[in-house]
Order: structure tokens, then sequence, then C-alpha cells
């Protein structure tokens, strides 16, 4: 994956000066867009400092998944085991009490 370069930052975009010529455009009128460009820019690069800040949580997140898969899995197996003894149990202490009251 390639990162473009900015070119331009919003201070760049702020300080810009164009020459003026006799049929030049309106001075207010490229200093209204460029704020509006500004603005945009200056969102952009929050939404990308935003989108950099939940990669890092997912990746951070991604490392340790497997490690909660892993005490997930163990804890249902354990459960498995609990289970099983549980029945065992009753299955053959249920018989002894079952003889010693008949």
């Amino acid at each position: 994956m390639t990162v473009n370069r900015v070119q331009l930052s919003t201070n760049d975009i702020l300080e810009k000066e164009f020459k003026k010529s006799m049929r030049g455009y309106n001075e207010e009128e490229v200093d209204e867009f460029l704020d509006i460009i500004i603005q945009d820019y200056e969102a952009l690069n929050q939404e990308i400092e935003r989108l950099r800040q939940e990669n890092e949580r997912f990746k951070k997140s991604s490392e340790q998944q497997p490690a909660t898969r892993k005490q997930t899995t163990g804890a249902q197996v354990n459960y498995d085991v609990l289970k099983r003894l549980s029945n065992l149990e009753k299955a053959v202490f249920g018989q002894k009490l079952n003889e010693k009251e008949g």
C-alpha cells in the first residue's frame, strides 16, 4: 500500500498569494474559496488521524484475540468435562443411594 505524500499544508494554502493582473480574479472570491479548501483539508486530516487511531486499536485487539479464543475454548472444554463428571457421579452415586434405600 502506498501512501500519497501531502504537498500542501493548511498553512501553505492560507498564506498563498497570487500575482495580480489587470483582468485577474476577484481576490475576495479566491480567499473565500481557499478558506473552504482549508476547512476541508483540516477535516480530512482529522479523519485520517481518527482512522489511524482506530486502526491501531484494531491491531491491538486482533493481537489479543487469539489468546481470548483459547481461553474461551478452554472454558468450554472445562464445562463439558464438569458436565460429564456430574452425570457420571449421578449414575454411580445415584445407584448406590437407591441400593441403600431399597
